[in-house]
């Protein structure tokens, strides 16, 4: 008897869930945004996305919100709780610093 061959995922196909948030001074910039992040994912509050990623996606992303936002006035951080059975989360930041390096990042 034979069996069908188990489907390979590439790293490139791979999904990560990411919590995306962001805080934008401009009212007119967080509408653009935040119509830009209702292609992405899931809103879980006003300025709070649910994303479920591929490495492209994401890096597509970033280059969107990137360009969108205003580095001297805006902030963004994205967490990384990767695939469900890891629970390891990785953070990334820019604009302005509301989070310290090394400091603990607990979402609740």
């Amino acid at each position: 008897m034979s069996y069908p061959a188990t489907p390979r995922t590439s790293p490139a196909d791979m999904r990560n869930t990411y919590l995306v948030c962001y805080d934008i001074a401009d009212p007119k910039r967080w509408r653009k945004v935040h119509k830009m992040m209702l292609g992405h994912g899931d809103p879980v509050q006003l300025s709070v996305f649910l994303c479920a990623l591929s490495p492209t996606e994401r890096q597509v992303l970033l280059g969107r919100l990137h360009e969108a936002m205003h580095h001297g006035e805006d902030a963004l951080a994205i967490i990384d709780l990767g695939p469900a059975e890891t629970g390891k989360a990785r953070l990334t930041t820019f604009g302005l610093a509301r989070w310290e390096a090394g400091k603990r990042v607990i979402v609740i």
